[in-house]
């Protein structure tokens, strides 16, 4: 940004001293801002500073291309340094850093120092130089904590903005990928950039995300929940209408797919946007292994979904109203487990249900070190004391468990806890109306997923509100081997919908035996 609108803002003195002043004054005389001063051979009669935020900066990159080169410049015959041609005569002629960007109004230059680049000023020029020197120490690149895969890429984002948009393009080679940074926050000034493959993504989204971002205000933000709570479709809805990760090669299959990704300097989740329901049902590694197993495996969440909103509501509705279902059998075990039990089967249900999620909450807040321990020996310790005093009966125990188990088969996070929440709605409709209440819950329920949009694409597509010609259908309930998907996601793409000319597999060359 060499040239900067002074309109309410505050201009650079000539006097470098001033400047100095104003700077040290604006940070309050903290003790982390580091203002070196001193004199050049090049130019003694003119006193040069240099004025970094200690901590956020590469200290051997200051000393070596900034300080170095600045206390032994020589510069050639023609370089006038008097006025204000000695700072452009730095700029090419001595600091040899790649980004050097000319400034001339305070609040730009202690934007710049907050983002960690340094500011060179000179006595007798209203203007300053800021060469990027970023760094100190940082987290770097280990392996996905949330969203682990067996076979597949094994690294993760981090908290720097710059390192995780260079792990998307060492996927993406390509000129397409276009990424634009904005700043959203009144005090924290955090980057937010903003992802997509130009000529795939619709130009609509990605202007609706950019509006989006633009029409946020907040004096910080800390983390990208912060940016998906303003930019999601509905407020008032369980389901995720954004989805976030962690890796890398997701992020960049949601680009080639059409989708936009924004990522958010100091969090390691980057969002994606739009996003459908059943995109929330595919791990990464469905697209690494087998495509016949990876199908399996994906119905197998389906099911798992089903079970762990359901199950505890079956099972209330039965034991509760509609006894004459259950065989002799099992009706006779059931009744025998629950002989001596004080609570009706909604209560017992809620009371193993709120057990086990204060227990799994005390296993993650809990040092890393015992907190597994916890969780575990607690819902085994927990669970056959309940049962021997006869507070809850042995096959709740056994249902309870099947269900939190089933909740662990969900990829994404978001998602689980939602189906945790909604499990508690169906076991209190159940408990009071019977299968009757779980009928009226699952079709609400699905009309409000129907009714969910992300960033104007159905939340059910390409279920509701209709099926399209191709190519969805081919990546919801099962995978189709790579060499028969032809067309991306039709309700996200429309302007290049075609990933490969067509769906043949290429022929296998056959060797003749040789005589």
């Amino acid at each position: 940004m060499n040239k900067q609108n002074t309109g309410r803002l505050t201009p650079f003195s000539p006097s470098l001293h001033a400047n100095v002043k104003t700077i040290r004054d604006c940070f309050g005389n903290s003790t982390d801002i580091v203002i070196r001063m001193f004199r050049s051979d090049a130019a003694p009669e003119r006193e040069i500073a240099i004025i970094y935020v200690d901590g956020i900066v590469n200290s051997q990159i200051i000393n070596e291309s900034v300080m170095e080169p600045l206390m032994s410049m020589r510069l050639p015959q023609h370089a006038h340094v008097k006025g204000s041609k000695l700072l452009e005569a730095l700029r090419s002629c001595v600091v040899s850093i790649g980004s050097v960007q000319s400034v001339n109004t305070l609040e730009y230059a202690l934007q710049y120092m907050t983002d960690g680049l340094c500011v060179i000023m000179a006595d007798g020029s209203a203007e300053a130089l800021t060469a990027d020197v970023n760094g100190g120490e940082q987290r770097s690149v280990t392996i996905p904590q949330t969203q682990t895969v067996i076979r597949g890429p094994q690294h993760a984002f981090v908290e720097n903005i710059q390192t995780n948009i260079s792990l998307v393009r060492r996927i993406i080679r390509s000129s397409d990928l276009h990424v634009q940074v904005h700043k959203i926050g009144q005090q924290t000034h955090t980057n937010v950039a903003v992802m997509y493959l130009h000529g795939i993504a619709d130009e609509g989204i990605v202007k609706e995300v950019y509006r989006r971002l633009a029409a946020i205000d907040i004096d910080g933000v800390l983390e990208s929940g912060y940016v998906e709570e303003f930019i999601q479709d509905d407020t008032f809805t369980l389901f995720p209408t954004l989805s976030n990760t962690e890796r890398p090669d997701s992020v960049a299959a949601a680009l080639l797919e059409g989708r936009v990704a924004v990522m958010i300097d100091g969090s390691p989740m980057v969002l994606m946007a739009p996003t459908t329901f059943f995109s929330f049902f595919q791990s990464p590694e469905d697209y690494y292994q087998r495509y016949d197993i990876a199908s399996f495996v994906r119905l197998i969440r389906y099911g798992s979904y089903i079970v762990s909103i359901l199950l505890p509501a079956l099972y209330i509705a039965v034991t509760t109203f509609h006894q004459e279902m259950l065989p002799t059998t099992l009706l006779i075990s059931l009744a025998a487990q629950r002989e001596g039990i004080p609570f009706p089967g909604l209560v017992e249900a809620l009371l193993m249900e709120v057990t086990f999620e204060v227990l799994r909450e005390a296993g993650l807040r809990m040092p890393r070190a015992i907190g597994p321990a916890i969780s575990i020996v607690g819902a085994l310790v927990l669970g056959q004391s309940a049962v021997q005093a006869g507070i809850v009966s042995a096959g709740m125990v056994i249902i309870v468990s099947f269900t939190a188990i089933s909740n662990f088969v969900m990829p994404e996070f978001n998602m689980a806890a939602t189906s945790r929440i909604i499990r508690f709605i169906f076991m209190i409709m159940a408990g009071i109306f019977g299968f009757f209440g779980i009928f009226i819950s699952v079709l609400f329920m699905l009309i409000h997923l129907v009714s969910l949009r992300s960033f104007g694409v159905p939340y059910m597509s390409p279920l509701a509100p209709g099926p399209t010609k191709q190519g969805p259908w081919r990546d919801v309930f099962v995978r189709l081997p790579w060499w028969a998907v032809v067309l991306r996601p039709l309700d996200l793409n429309l302007r290049n919908p075609r990933r490969r000319p067509n769906g043949k597999k290429p022929p296998a060359q056959r060797h003749s035996d040789k005589a």
